[in-house]
C-alpha cells in the first residue's frame, strides 16, 4: 500500500529520548511513502495542534512512566495532547509507554506488577474474542516493560496473557495500544540488552543470549503481522468523508462517546 494521492503524507513519530528510533514501524511507513515527523516533547518539541497534515500518530516507548506527568513536562504534554488526536479521528498507535499513555489519557491506570515481575524478552500473547479480527492466532512478541495497564470502560481488550492481562487494546475506531514492541529490530535488541543490561537482572527478564538467538525464530511472524496491521490501522482514519461530529459518535457498538477532555487517572 502506498500513500493515496489525496491523503496526508506525514506521520507524527513521538519518541522520548534523543537517540530513540522508530525501528521497523518507521521503516515500513517510509516504504509506503510517508514522511516521518519526529517529535520529542521531553526535549522541548511542541506537538502539533493542527493534525490535518498527518495521516497518523505513533507514540513509542521509553524508560519513564506514564505516571511521571507531575515531574516530566514532556509526559504531561503528551497526556494532554492524546485526547485531541483521538477526538479528531486520526489513527493513533501507542507502543509500550505509548500504550500506557493512551490508557492514562482514557482514564485508566498504569502501575507495576503486584509481585514485581517484568516482561523483558519474548512473551506469549493470545487474542481475545474481540481481538481475533486483528490477531489471527497466539503470537510470541518482544517485550521490555515493568509496568502494566488497567483499562477504563470504553476500551476493547484485543490481546492478553496471564502475567500482564492487557497486551493490546482499542479505544474508539482508530486508537490502538500494544504493550509489546513490534518495531524492535535485531540491531535494536543488541543495543538495548547492553545499554540497559541491569534490567536483565529483574524477575522475569530473559538473558541477552535468548533475546538475540531467538530473534530468527520469533521475529518473522511479528514482521508479517505489523506489516499487515499498519495498512489496516491507517484505514481507520475517521476524517475522510465524515464530519467531526460524526467522528465523536461513531464508536464501536457498546462504547461510549469520547468525552470533550479525557480525564487522567489519579496518581
Amino acid at each position: 500500500m502506498t500513500v493515496p494521492a489525496d491523503k496526508p503524507k506525514k506521520i507524527a513519530i513521538v519518541v522520548h529520548r534523543e537517540h530513540s528510533r522508530p525501528g521497523r514501524v518507521g521503516a515500513l511507513l517510509e516504504k509506503r511513502g510517508y514522511e516521518l515527523h519526529r517529535l520529542c516533547p521531553n526535549l522541548g518539541c511542541r506537538l502539533p495542534e493542527d493534525m490535518s497534515d498527518y495521516a497518523g500518530v505513533v507514540i513509542f516507548g521509553g524508560p519513564m512512566s506514564a505516571n511521571d506527568c507531575g515531574t516530566l513536562a514532556g509526559i504531561k504534554c503528551e497526556l494532554e495532547w492524546i485526547p485531541k488526536v483521538v477526538e479528531a479521528g486520526v489513527p493513533f498507535l501507542g507502543l509500550c509507554l505509548g500504550a500506557q499513555l493512551l490508557t492514562r489519557a482514557a482514564g485508566g491506570r498504569v502501575g507495576p506488577h503486584p509481585e514485581g515481575h517484568v516482561e523483558i524478552g519474548y512473551v506469549d500473547i493470545e487474542p481475545t474474542e474481540a481481538g481475533r479480527d486483528w490477531f489471527r492466532a497466539p503470537m510470541k512478541v518482544y517485550q521490555w516493560h515493568r509496568e502494566g495497564m488497567t483499562l477504563p470502560h470504553g476500551c476493547e481488550l484485543l490481546a492478553t496473557n496471564d502475567r500482564y492481562p492487557v497486551q493490546g487494546f482499542r479505544y474508539g475506531p482508530s486508537a490502538f495500544g500494544f504493550q509489546f514492541h513490534p518495531e524492535v529490530t535485531l540491531e535494536m535488541k543488541q543495543v538495548w540488552t547492553l545499554s540497559a543490561a541491569e534490567r536483565l537482572k529483574m524477575p522475569g527478564a530473559q538473558q541477552r543470549g535468548v533475546h538475540l538467538s531467538m530473534h530468527a525464530l520469533y521475529d518473522p511472524p511479528v514482521d508479517r503481522w505489523i506489516n499487515d496491521f499498519l495498512d489496516r490501522w491507517l484505514a481507520t482514519d475517521q476524517r475522510a468523508g465524515t464530519g467531526r461530529s460524526d467522528v465523536l459518535g461513531r464508536l464501536d457498538a457498546g462504547q461510549p462517546e469520547l468525552p470533550a477532555a479525557l480525564p487522567l487517572a489519579a496518581e
